[in-house]
């Protein structure tokens, strides 16, 4: 795979927090670590969810017993109340059952053995509407037809599927009048277990929204979380929607039927809330992924590992929930990429920001004029209709009174009319993550402060001198109602650093536990620009000194590369993590991620229709491009919200400005230009599972870290 060409080879030196491999296999969701058949005293654990997230009034829970215990000596209590009957030995081994009846709020949850050995564990169980951790949800918020009360709750349906025998599209099946047996496909899975094609989905709301899972069902025969029917292969695979937007009521979580992934026997999942279309807050992603994960674990049993899959938005949410909320996936395979929002929107109010000046010639001085080669020198693109594809296709959340999905027009922010209006803007939407200003605004991570706009162009003869002076000095920047202003906008810092710290700018510091392959092919101008992959891979290695655990397949056919890399890099994560979990050394799961890789996981290059070709043919097509601010000297991490300045001085530049020219410049940058030498202001790697609310339910702005997973207390007597 070759580097992009050209520059930016220096990496700024940013701090990081590297997350322990220990946190990792304790997150929500994620299979629990064995437990050693030497022990000797009682624990109790959730296996869904940690203790202190649990939603919906359960939680599927096993009491750990020390060895040679009789289960039937064991009992277990729920505030007080006898709850042993729940639990048995079961086909699996452990001591298990669906604990149901839990409180809202803090429950005891109590195993005691006949010689007064226990174990207590405190079991925080919060409302199916949410929030468990993405504090005081957004409002308003409008609920689906047929919602039994404000949060949106309605019991889930469920509806089959199946496969004909002859092929073609997924069927209707009805259980009380199916078709013939001959009618229906056969299919076997990844652990070889051959049955009839057959389909159930359940849809259901959590959260607020919409969630969908499938799986492979046979009709009539139980299933249980202790005893799964034969065909779950115990994996899971997320599947993600496309865009980036703010909605303000229910929607539809994204397409589970993927046959090829069913008829292998994975359980496939997806919420409204991971559709960043729909929702493009980090932590609401988040959050209801982990609730509709434990509705997994708690209905259909533990899950070994999760694997992510989605284009775009997809590859956003995937690669940014990752990083901030580790152990939600192990494995993701992010196509047509997207690093996260925040750091890909300052492409976004470049692109918008130069539009506003090129599409008006009034803005510029006298003799300026502007042609394709030197937009496209300042857009580090040659498409120059790319910022116009951009930010037409996407909508701009950061204009505060834009038609804003599900609310009202009467109800939206208007400076004039409506002041105290809904503000449709990203960071209103995540006003959580950023915290409010004095005005009611949320703080605005964003600016244009420093930025020498067409640098590398007047440097390499591109842009002339007129044209360096009169973009920097007239392109001014945007207020809060995101109106142009004559002077450069500046970041809040405060709003920085705390989409650092979230994990809003995705600084893949805790990505090196993630498999991850990357699919990608040419980009048309069509703003999925091939560089956030390349931007990815600079950050793994500035991190880790390595991006070992970032495999790259490029194909020919625009933007996904080729049809088949999406299911195909499932079931390669998928071998590639099932190698992990064989390994036992007691070594980071980082090196484990690294080292146990397929030997035929590697980099690839397609001819768009299945077929390797030489990487060569791929190199002269994915071509990477760049961003306003990469042009500008910002290295190809790109996610510098807010550079440190050096002064402006004459002699950094190998061309002449006349007095009049200098005096413009210092006027557009009085406190001195973007020194890229050096990282972003407040820039740090992301601080994982953190949590905006407080044990009342009261805001925590910027959010506090929720700890250790809660464990259970032995005591005697």
């Amino acid at each position: 795979m070759p580097a992009r060409p050209r520059r930016h080879l220096v990496l700024a030196c940013v701090p990081v927090v590297v997350l322990a491999a220990a946190l990792a296999t304790a997150a929500p969701g994620a299979a629990p670590p064995p437990v050693s058949a030497a022990t000797t005293t009682l624990a109790i654990k959730t296996l869904g969810n940690r203790a202190d997230l649990v939603s919906g009034g359960d939680a599927l829970t096993q009491v750990v017993l020390p060895a040679g215990t009789d289960p039937s000596t064991v009992r277990v209590s729920l505030n007080g109340t006898d709850i042993t009957g729940r639990f048995a030995r079961r086909a699996n081994g452990k001591f298990e059952g669906l604990v149901t009846g839990l409180r809202l709020g803090a429950n005891t949850l109590t195993a005691r053995l006949p010689d007064g050995r226990g174990a207590r564990l405190t079991v925080t169980d919060h409302p199916i509407g949410g929030p468990v951790f993405s504090g005081p949800q957004i409002q308003p918020w409008t609920c689906q037809a047929g919602a039994r009360d404000a949060k949106c709750n309605q019991p889930p349906t469920y509806t089959y599927v199946y496969e004909p025998a002859a092929g073609g599209p997924f069927q209707s099946y009805d259980p009380s009048n199916p078709p013939p047996a001959s009618a229906i496909a056969r299919t076997t899975t990844t652990e070889g277990v051959t049955v009839p094609f057959v389909v159930r989905q359940e849809t259901g709301y959590l959260d607020r929204d919409q969630y969908a899972i499938a799986t492979l069902w046979q009709p009539g025969q139980p299933w249980q979380p202790w005893a799964p029917q034969a065909q779950y292969n115990g994996r899971l695979v997320i599947t993600h929607g496309a865009s980036c937007d703010t909605s303000y009521a229910t929607g539809s979580a994204p397409s589970v039927q993927n046959p090829k992934l069913l008829g292998a026997g994975f359980i496939v999942m997806s919420t409204a809330l991971d559709n960043a279309g729909h929702n493009c807050n980090l932590v609401t992603q988040a959050e209801s992924l982990v609730m509709a994960k434990e509705r997994v674990i708690d209905r259909y049993g533990e899950v070994r590992w999760t694997i992510g899959s989605g284009c775009s938005g997809g590859s956003l949410v995937q690669q940014q929930v990752a990083n901030a909320y580790p152990g939600i996936y192990q494995g993701i395979t992010p196509q047509c990429s997207f690093t996260d929002a925040w750091s890909s929107a300052m492409e976004y109010i470049d692109y918008y920001g130069a539009l506003k000046y090129w599409e008006d010639p009034s803005r510029w001085s006298p003799g300026t004029v502007w042609d394709p080669v030197a937009m496209s020198a300042v857009l580090d693109h040659p498409n120059i209709s790319n910022p116009v594809t951009f930010t037409n296709a996407i909508p701009n959340s950061g204009d505060p009174s834009r038609s804003c999905p599900g609310v009202p027009a009467s109800q939206v922010y208007d400076p004039n009319t409506n002041p105290g209006g809904v503000k449709c803007t990203l960071q209103d939407y995540m006003v959580n993550v950023f915290g409010k200003r004095a005005d009611g605004f949320a703080r605005r991570p964003m600016g244009d402060d420093g930025i020498q706009y067409g640098l590398e162009g007047l440097l390499n003869g591109t842009i002339s001198v007129q044209q360096f002076v009169d973009i920097n000095t007239n392109i001014g920047g945007f207020d809060y109602n995101l109106d142009v202003i004559p002077q450069r906008s500046k970041p809040d810092r405060t709003a920085v650093e705390r989409a650092y710290r979230t994990g809003a700018v995705n600084e893949a510091n805790n990505l090196d536990q993630v498999a991850i392959i990357d699919l990608r092919g040419p980009d048309p101008g069509a703003f999925h620009d091939v560089y956030r992959t390349y931007a990815l891979r600079a950050r793994l290695l500035r991190n880790f000194g390595t991006a070992a655990n970032q495999v790259l397949w490029r194909g020919q056919a625009p933007l996904i590369g080729d049809p088949s890399f999406a299911d195909a890099s499932v079931f390669a994560v998928d071998r590639w993590l099932a190698r992990v979990a064989a390994d036992r050394r007691a070594v980071p799961l980082a090196h484990k991620i690294r080292e146990d890789k397929p030997g035929d996981v590697v980099d690839r290059c397609t001819d768009g229709a299945g077929t390797d070709v030489p990487s060569p043919v791929c190199d002269e097509t994915v071509q990477s491009y760049g961003t306003p601010r990469m042009a500008a000297g910002m290295p190809l991490a790109d996610d510098i919200l807010d550079c440190q300045k050096k002064p402006l001085r004459r002699d950094d530049y190998p061309v002449t400005f006349t007095d009049a020219q200098w005096a413009a410049l210092a006027q557009a940058f009085p406190e001195g230009v973007c020194d890229y030498a050096k990282p972003g202001y407040g820039q740090r790697g992301a601080i994982p599972w953190l949590t905006y609310q407080d044990a009342a339910g009261r805001v925590v702005y910027g959010g506090t870290p929720l700890g250790a997973p809660p464990t259970s207390v032995a005591f005697t007597g």
